[in-house]
């Protein structure tokens, strides 16, 4: 039963989160303080709030799932660099944990944990900004399930998580894909898809809690085995709100763990300190592996940040007496201000990179990089950026009218969906003002860009202009607050797509404009 302090949470989470956006920070900033609050009024989380908590990670990992390529988890970026940095930063605190007068073992657990960053956080922030499926999104998102499955051993070795030998069977989710497809197909577009998504996530987290796993790494498989099925992102955005609530109580959890001691306060600054050197050694074995300096600087600021399994292996270390008990509510508040520091850190990191651009190329290594973009327009003489439905549909009647089209996109997956219709597509970031810089523009006569996001199409315009290009910049703006801001970047045609979709149904109603071939409606997603 709900008791009266959950309104309160629920208040104090609304007021300081919307605090924290007026203030230019994300929402989740204001949660960590709510926690904080309510810690320091001598409340604690209830079960409500813990329950709520577990549901929104456990969601967020089952969308994570969803569009999971295992291709991406054995790249050598992604071994190699979470492997190297996952060994010296845990080498390192270890070290200065054994020099403050912890023991060998404790160092361990308090060097591995602190080697984790936050999965719960970078995604989430890499999918508010539709950089989920780029190609810096999938080499974070790589390293940190390697983590994730490292911390999992790590839990188990503390006797936190004990795997039966049944464990392995979970190896074997992907072979219910033509089941849980099957079911996928016909539960419909509404509630039923609703429950259905928020079933499987559930079901998978319990079947390895009672396996002796972790159940996130449970709902991580669980989403995985549905990965690549063409239902898939129309469930993942069904989930998308209420992922989002229940991540809320997330946040407001790690808060609510409170502040340590305050002979312990300065350990805590000192673990914050700490995260530049995580990000720096990100950043360069990154670089060190042949990747572009936008790629590993992109990458490097979404892994920097403590993880919440920090918290649980400190936890397991105080259970087992290997840490005080006031050393875990010290990492619990590291844990705290890297996620607050994290969160603002990642909003910024575009203009961050655009301001330090030259002094990062200087480490980019010389020759052909995995994530290079291209300098060519191939004889084109219409640029698409955003290769999603209204991109599609743009490219596809653009070559129906004869043009030359280049289509441009982040998001491996759609390029793969368009090379096998044979389209001319290219892997291209338009947030990288690289891109831009380096792309020849002759013969160009016009650039469509049909992204979501509000900022890819403001630095696009942005480079194109600074670029001295006089061609038709056309942009797709979904909120008419976004107008004045896409003709101040150099956007001289603006389209509303869900206002002229209305005006296009009204004029085939009245004859004016009839319907095309079905062939039109089978346009890539």
């Amino acid at each position: 039963m709900m008791g009266p302090m959950d309104w309160f949470w629920v208040g104090a989470a609304f007021g300081l989160g919307w605090l924290a956006n007026r203030l230019g920070w994300p929402p989740l900033v204001g949660y960590l303080g709510a926690g904080f609050v309510f810690w320091g009024l001598g409340q604690e989380a209830g079960p409500l709030l813990e329950n709520l908590a577990e549901i929104g990670v456990l969601l967020l990992l089952f969308t994570v799932g969803l569009k999971l390529r295992f291709a991406s988890l054995v790249r050598r970026e992604v071994l190699g660099v979470g492997g190297l940095h996952l060994i010296a930063f845990a080498l390192l605190v270890g070290l200065l944990a054994m020099g403050i007068g912890l023991s060998s073992q404790a160092a361990l657990f308090v060097g591995i944990g602190l080697a984790f960053s936050s999965t719960v956080l970078a995604v989430k922030l890499l999918d508010d900004r539709s950089e989920l499926n780029t190609f810096h999104g999938r080499i974070a998102v790589g390293i940190l399930v390697l983590q994730d499955l490292v911390a999992i051993g790590l839990m188990a070795y503390a006797g936190v998580k004990n795997p039966t030998p049944w464990a392995l069977l979970l190896l074997a989710l992907p072979l219910l894909r033509p089941v849980v497809g099957f079911v996928l197909e016909r539960s419909g577009h509404e509630e039923l898809l609703l429950l259905y998504g928020l079933g499987l996530a559930l079901g998978g987290a319990s079947l390895a809690q009672h396996l002796g796993v972790s159940p996130e790494l449970g709902a991580l498989l669980m989403g995985a085995a549905l990965a690549g099925h063409p239902q898939t992102a129309e469930l993942s955005r069904t989930l998308w709100g209420l992922r989002e609530t229940f991540l809320v109580a997330f946040f407001l959890q790690i808060g609510a763990m409170g502040l340590p001691s305050n002979q312990h306060l300065p350990l805590a600054a000192g673990l914050v300190l700490l995260l530049p050197l995580k990000a720096g050694l990100f950043f360069f074995l990154l670089v060190g592996f042949g990747l572009r300096a936008r790629t590993a600087f992109v990458s490097s600021i979404a892994l920097t940040s403590y993880s919440e399994f920090a918290l649980i292996t400190s936890v397991a270390a105080v259970e087992g007496e290997l840490l005080p008990a006031s050393l875990s509510q010290t990492i619990s508040l590291a844990v705290a201000l890297s996620l607050a520091l994290a969160a603002p850190l990642n909003r910024a990191v575009h203009r961050l990179y655009q301001r330090y651009e030259p002094l990062l190329l200087r480490f980019e290594r010389k020759g052909r990089h995995a994530d290079d973009e291209p300098t060519s327009l191939e004889g084109a003489e219409w640029l698409v950026v955003g290769m999603g439905r209204t991109g599609g549909a743009a490219y596809k009647m653009l070559t129906g009218k004869g043009h030359k089209v280049l289509g441009l996109d982040a998001d491996e997956g759609k390029l793969e969906a368009h090379r096998s219709k044979k389209r001319n597509v290219r892997y291209g970031d338009a947030e990288d003002p690289e891109l831009w810089e380096r792309l020849d523009l002759t013969g160009l006569k016009g650039v469509l860009l049909t992204l979501p996001d509000l900022e890819a199409k403001l630095r696009a315009a942005e480079g194109l202009r600074r670029r001295g290009f006089e061609g038709i910049v056309a942009a797709t703006s979904y909120h008419r607050e976004e107008d004045p801001q896409l003709q101040a970047a150099g956007v001289t045609l603006i389209s509303r797509p869900f206002a002229e979709a209305g005006e296009r149904l009204a004029e085939r109603a009245l004859g004016l404009n009839p319907l095309e071939e079905a062939e039109e409606e089978k346009t890539s997603t």
